[in-house]
């Protein structure tokens, strides 16, 4: 049966999986409760788990504790500092992609995109649909998508108003399998990388730090707001690094889903909670 579905599907297989598993998790439930509250069979629903997430169900219940996310926390201390020491900036390359950004200048953020056209498409991901958007000079827009793909697109044009929009499923799609698939590798048939991915942001000053200092978070560790409000030099402002970092407009690739509360809860995700600890397994692979 399992090999009968297709990835989006998969995907939201493991999504509803991870919605009960999180609902239910101070009871532990079996394997048997969680399967059946997907539609699977305990074995195709242990194999398919496991393969998509790299984890048995059963320990990705041990992830979801709020123990296990001050763990995630302690560990995490290290691994920034590490990031600090070796010199890399807010605008050096991203720990697990390879990205460079850009942000406009305060007369292009006023303009709101007049000049510019952005090209999108929708693409399937290992986490849900996704669109993404981009200009000449680089992506510009990187959304989940849940629900009205028209919403979706609406959201795009909302953000950037005076911008043309021209849908090119043919030019965003080697993005997205970089993004997701393969983000290290070379073209085919060569033996060199691809050159950085160029992320071109439309956002105030403050938020342009949060976004970058969210970019100094290294692939396998996450960290808190406090800490991202003082590594911007601002340490009393953790509301506002709060909100800039839900109007990211960057998913993914500006890891916003690295960022959790120094209780050890998750917190939200602007794309759903279940899609955050979805990505943050996947990446800290436990």
């Amino acid at each position: 049966m399992e090999n009968q579905l297709e990835p989006l599907q998969h995907y939201r297989l493991i999504e509803q999986a991870i919605q009960y598993i999180e609902a239910n998790v101070k009871r532990q439930p079996d394997l048997e409760e969680i399967a059946s509250a997907v539609g699977l069979s305990e074995y195709h629903f242990q194999r398919l788990f496991t393969r998509w997430a790299g984890i048995s169900p059963k320990r990705f219940m041990q992830f979801l504790t709020r123990e296990h996310a001050k763990e995630l926390l302690g560990r995490s201390e290290n691994l920034l500092e590490t990031t600090h020491q070796v010199g890399l900036s807010s605008l050096g390359r991203l720990h697990d992609l390879f990205v460079t950004t850009e942000a406009v200048t305060p007369g292009e953020y006023k303009s709101q995109g007049t000049g510019l056209t952005i090209r999108y498409g929708i693409h399937p991901t290992p986490f849900g649909k996704c669109l993404i958007g981009t200009t000449e000079r680089g992506i510009c827009h990187l959304a989940f998508v849940d629900g009205s793909e028209g919403n979706a697109v609406d959201n795009l044009v909302a953000h950037w108003k005076e911008a043309k929009m021209t849908e090119d499923y043919k030019a965003t799609a080697p993005l997205v399998n970089r993004i997701f698939l393969d983000p290290q590798a070379g073209s085919p048939g060569s033996n060199k990388p691809n050159p950085a991915l160029n992320l071109h942001l439309r956002g105030t000053n403050f938020q342009i730090k949060v976004w970058e200092a969210l970019l100094n978070i290294p692939l396998g560790a996450v960290t808190t707001y406090e800490r991202i409000a003082a590594q911007i030099g601002n340490p009393h402002a953790v509301r506002a690094v709060g909100s800039a970092v839900g109007d990211n407009p960057i998913a993914y690739l500006i890891p916003c889903h690295r960022v959790i509360r120094k209780s050890g809860e998750f917190g939200n995700y602007l794309y759903g909670s279940a899609r955050k600890k979805a990505i943050l397994v996947k990446e800290i692979g436990l």
